[in-house]
């Protein structure tokens, strides 16, 4: 029930959003709004004001703002209330305030997040030191060791750890140039990352099997479980399990499933000491368990008002040169469209959102808002931005479309976002186990 209504909160605020930029230009713009509607289908709750009917609607799934004249096929009365009877720099600034909308919002919420303190993974902004190396792993197999220093990867410049799994993470099964300094001498080694399943939504990320020297921390201990009853507490640092090293909460959190009903060693960090702990998991249906929260190692950070004004709209520009690069590589194939998510994904990303607090939550927000609006402007017919080019086409011919052109042009629009559908509700189908086993041919 969390996950739900999360997921309906997340969604309902963004296309609020996004349908009030559009429905303000029209009003602003002197366009008659007929429909202002969150949802589609069927209406549950509906009133009407100055002529223009509010609603919600049974499908919680997108919205739309309905104006007066707003296609060639509608009957027209050439009343100067009408989208249509607008000049095109009206219908431009109509068009393009749903996504500025979005794109404001993530940067308004970003900014909030910087102010209040955010906390982030203590190695995010830290220089890309490696200071271990998964037994086996990619990155072993290539010929990386401990204390390499990474400053490019695939071509792409890295600054920080935060560089490291954005770019690592969307090239899973891939062959990776990766520059690295040691001895104070650059390097290049090549790479083939692996494919794994990372933040619970079956979503493949790349992997290749390097870690900063950082480990995860117990947040909470069950009372009565395996954990409590071998004497580790809350705030404990785990080192190692078994005598090897873990750096992130999935590789301890691997380690405790794999080791079900087997006497575990625990190598802990606590207040300074170096602790060892024999804890004896028990069974679960998902392997061994012994009742402990998992996290990073987490550091906060809060900004003056200016600061963090500054910072939300540089951290946004860099976030969508990230996102514009990820579609780019859908279509040259250097991204995997694995890496796609519709609602079902969005919905277990809220609900595990809002079990982390409500700083996770805002900050899933403002991501998705900035997706959504940069994804409305591209040019593809449907979607904003290919109405706005069509409009823009328009304006170099020196003439109006016919509704002929228009409808084809509409068409292959639909098609190609039909097409990206199917992909987006395939992923979404294999995040759901029972769905999944029924897939024999994965």
């Amino acid at each position: 029930m969390t996950t739900i209504l999360a997921f309906v909160f997340v969604i309902g605020v963004l296309i609020f959003v996004h349908e009030l930029g559009h429905y303000l230009a029209a009003r602003r713009a002197g366009v008659r709004v007929i429909t202002f509607s969150l949802g589609f289908g069927p209406r549950l709750v509906s009133v009407t004001r100055g002529g223009t009917e509010y609603c919600i609607s049974a499908v919680p799934l997108g919205g739309y703002v309905k104006m007066a004249g707003e296609t060639g096929d509608e009957e027209r009365s050439g009343q100067l209330d009408e989208f249509l009877s607008k000049s095109k720099w009206q219908r431009f600034q109509i068009l393009i305030m749903g996504p500025a909308m979005n794109i404001l919002l993530a940067i308004v919420l970003l900014a909030g997040i910087l102010m209040s303190g955010e906390m982030v993974p203590a190695y995010v902004d830290q220089p890309a030191v490696v200071g271990s190396i998964e037994p086996g792993s990619p990155a072993e197999r290539a010929g990386l060791a401990v204390g390499d220093l990474i400053t490019n990867i695939a071509g792409q410049q890295i600054q920080t750890w935060d560089d490291v799994g954005l770019q690592v993470g969307l090239r899973p099964n891939r062959e990776i140039g990766v520059t690295v300094t040691r001895a104070g001498k650059p390097r290049t080694l090549t790479v083939h990352s692996e494919s794994e399943e990372r933040f619970g939504v079956g979503r493949d990320i790349g992997s290749i099997g390097v870690s900063p020297n950082v480990h995860p921390v117990v947040t909470s201990v069950n009372p009565g479980e395996p954990a409590s009853r071998a004497g580790i507490k809350a705030g404990d640092v785990v080192l190692a399990v078994n005598g090897r090293p873990v750096s992130f909460p999935r590789h301890l959190s691997e380690a405790i499933k794999q080791n079900a009903e087997k006497p575990t060693a625990f190598t802990v960090r606590r207040a300074g000491r170096v602790i060892d702990i024999r804890v004896h998991p028990m069974r679960k249906e998902t392997g061994g368990w012994i009742g402990i929260g998992i996290g990073p190692e987490m550091r906060e950070i809060a900004h003056p008002p200016l600061e963090a004004v500054r910072l939300s709209f540089v951290r946004t520009w860099t976030l969508s040169g990230e996102i514009l690069k990820t579609l780019w590589g859908l279509l040259t194939g250097e991204t995997s469209p694995k890496q796609l998510m519709g609602p079902v994904g969005i919905a277990q990303l809220s609900g595990e959102s809002v079990e982390q607090g409500w700083t996770s939550l805002v900050s899933l927000m403002a991501s998705i808002s900035l997706n959504l609006g940069l994804l409305n402007l591209l040019p593809i017919p449907v979607l904003d931005g290919g109405h706005i080019l069509i409009l823009a086409l328009e304006g170099v011919a020196r003439r109006n479309f016919s509704m002929r052109v228009k409808e084809r042009m509409l068409l292959a629009g639909f098609v190609l976002l039909l097409m990206l559908m199917i992909t987006v509700i395939y992923n979404d189908l294999t995040r759901i186990e029972w769905v999944e086993n029924l897939m024999f041919w994965r």
